[in-house]
């Protein structure tokens, strides 16, 4: 995220009434996936074949994975991805908040916070780290003054999450980003409203952010499960 990105909605609420209920497959997850042929030709076709090869090496990363510990994979994962650069929505895909899939992020070479956070969400799942640890969390960005987005982890529940960030390439637990204020969090299988430092108060299914359906749709037809 940069100063010139423009704020994002503060609160949960906010996106549940704008967005109508919606229906969607399951998130695509595994130890072994692969990128479709088709997707790998449409991406360098689109994009150039630096970005097939972005694509290639992300897809080897989760393939060849023989990381013994969470926080192996994720720092690994984490130092793959903020790699990248941040490019605001309007700039990068003529909206003013567009969530990529992964291979959308890493084909066009950037992306916003919620790409980073995103990616990085769905290759850990494909990693093999359980959904029930990861959240995707909307915060505020003190230094910044700005809405954001941001991958934590809970190695257990109740635990102090850690947080994977693209502003620091650092994965830190929360207690050391206090520049970083929780609004509200979600997953696959819920939405929580997060006024301390962890998951916060469980208020629902998060089947009712639209964005968020309309993601899990698209990845399936950019994948060839494997497993």
């Amino acid at each position: 995220m940069t100063k010139s990105q423009k704020n994002k909605p503060y609160f949960l609420f906010v996106l549940i009434l704008l967005f109508v209920l919606s229906v969607a497959d399951p998130v695509m997850t595994g130890e072994n996936f692969s990128v479709g042929k088709e997707t790998l030709e449409a991406t360098a076709k689109k994009y150039g074949n630096d970005a097939r090869l972005r694509v290639i090496a992300w897809q080897n990363m989760v393939m060849e994975d023989k990381s013994v510990s969470d926080w192996e994979k994720i720092e690994k994962v984490n130092r793959f991805f903020n790699q990248m650069e941040f490019v605001n929505d309007i700039d990068h895909w003529g909206e003013n908040d567009y969530w990529a899939t992964p291979i959308e992020f890493l084909g066009s070479g950037g992306g916003d916070c919620e790409d980073f956070s995103l990616s990085k969400y769905f290759t850990l799942l494909a990693m093999g780290v359980s959904e029930k640890k990861l959240n995707l969390t909307y915060v505020k960005a003190l230094k910044l003054d700005q809405h954001h987005m941001v991958l934590t982890y809970f190695s257990k529940p109740g635990a102090e999450p850690l947080v994977l960030d693209n502003l620091i390439d650092t994965v830190l637990p929360a207690s050391q980003r206090m520049d970083l204020l929780p609004i509200y969090s979600f997953n696959g299988t819920g939405l929580w409203l997060s006024k301390q430092r962890g998951r916060g108060k469980f208020i629902g299914s998060s089947n009712r952010l639209k964005r968020w359906q309309d993601l899990l749709e698209k990845m399936p037809k950019e994948m060839v499960n494997s497993k």
